[in-house]
Formats: C-alpha cells, sequence, structure tokens
C-alpha cells in the first residue's frame, strides 16, 4: 500500500508541475493564434484584389531560374524540382495550423484536469475558497484551448484551399514557361538553319 500511495503522490507532483508550463503554452499559443489571424486576415484581402505574394515571389525566381540556365537541356527537368519544392515549401507552411489544432484543445483538457484535482483536495480539506478558484481556472482553459483549436481550424480550412489553388497556378505557370522556352529554342534553329541555307546559295 505504501508502494501505491507513494506512485499516487508521485503522479500527483508530475501533474501538479505541469500545470504551469500548459498554462504558459496556452498564453503562448492564444498570442500566436491572434498573430496569425491577422496576417490571414491581411491574405484574405490581398486575394480579394487579385494579389497573391505566393504567386508573385514563384513568378519572379522562375524568371530568374530560367533566365540563368543558358541551355535547354534539362529544363524540364530543372523546372519540375523547382516545382516541387515550391509546392513542399506551400504544404510545410500548413503544419504550424495543424499544429494548433491538435495542441489547443490537448492544452485545454490539461488545463482542466489538473485544477480540477487540486480542487478535489480542496474539497477534502474544506477550503472551499481554493476550490472555487481552481474549477474556475479549469474551465477557463478548457474555453480558451478550444477556442485556440477552433480558430485554426477555420483558418485551415480557408488555407488549404489557397494552398492547392496556388498549386494549380505554379504548375500552368511552369507549363507555360517551359513551352515558351522551347518555342525560343526552336525558333533559334530554324533561324540558324535559315541563315546557313542563305549562306550555301550564295556560295
Amino acid at each position: 500500500m505504501n508502494i501505491f500511495a507513494g506512485l499516487q503522490t508521485f503522479l500527483y507532483v508530475i501533474a501538479y508541475a505541469l500545470f504551469y508550463p500548459v498554462v504558459a503554452g496556452l498564453v503562448l499559443l492564444t498570442f500566436w493564434v491572434v498573430i496569425s489571424f491577422g496576417g490571414f486576415l491581411r491574405e484574405y484581402i490581398d486575394r480579394k484584389q487579385r494579389n497573391s505574394s505566393v504567386l508573385d515571389k514563384y513568378r519572379r525566381v522562375l524568371e530568374s531560374e530560367i533566365e540563368s540556365s543558358h541551355s535547354n537541356d534539362a529544363l524540364d527537368i530543372r523546372l519540375e524540382r523547382f516545382l516541387q519544392e515550391a509546392e513542399l515549401g506551400l504544404i510545410k507552411s500548413l503544419d504550424k495550423i495543424r499544429f494548433a489544432i491538435r495542441v489547443g484543445p490537448a492544452l485545454g483538457l490539461m488545463g482542466t484536469l489538473i485544477p480540477m484535482g487540486i480542487a478535489l483536495s480542496a474539497l477534502a480539506q474544506g477550503d472551499m475558497p481554493k476550490m472555487a478558484g481552481s474549477m474556475v481556472t479549469a474551465f477557463t482553459t478548457t474555453v480558451v484551448g478550444l477556442a485556440c483549436g477552433v480558430a485554426a481550424y477555420l483558418m485551415s480550412i480557408v488555407k488549404e484551399k489557397w494552398v492547392r489553388a496556388d498549386m494549380r497556378e505554379m504548375e500552368y505557370m511552369t507549363e507555360l514557361t517551359l513551352r515558351g522556352s522551347k518555342f525560343k529554342v526552336q525558333s533559334s534553329k530554324l533561324e540558324e538553319d535559315n541563315e546557313v541555307s542563305e549562306e550555301t546559295k550564295t556560295v
């Protein structure tokens, strides 16, 4: 029995020690969600005005990639790799929001159960003010954690649509650029052939 009581005490100490990190994590997560929501609103307004910083950046980098390439050899392979890296970057941009979706409710649940244990302990000792304070903290952390999770989930729904649309547009831009470069190469070859044929005629 003493061993079991010691294990219970050990778990209680661990749970109580986790309370302050959980509360700090919820505070940091709340600030992050607020800042991310501000950036989300700005991006929403920009996209309503047909402006996309992601596509503009990709277009500039794509043009510089074409200008830096001196030949058409393996150009389609390089552009395909460049497109895959850009798409991977878009997918990774959703990881933080998905992290908040999972962590927010989890921290809220931890912030609920730990104070409830303290409240039950206070109830057993007859300390009603301490019990009331612990219960208020428990319900507050639940609300904050769920609110962060819901806000992150709503942002993720819209951002995933934007990511899919950007990926389709990137593929379209890459295909147009590749065809344009092939057309330029064919035109230059035709000009060279015409020059050679004219020189042979003069000879």
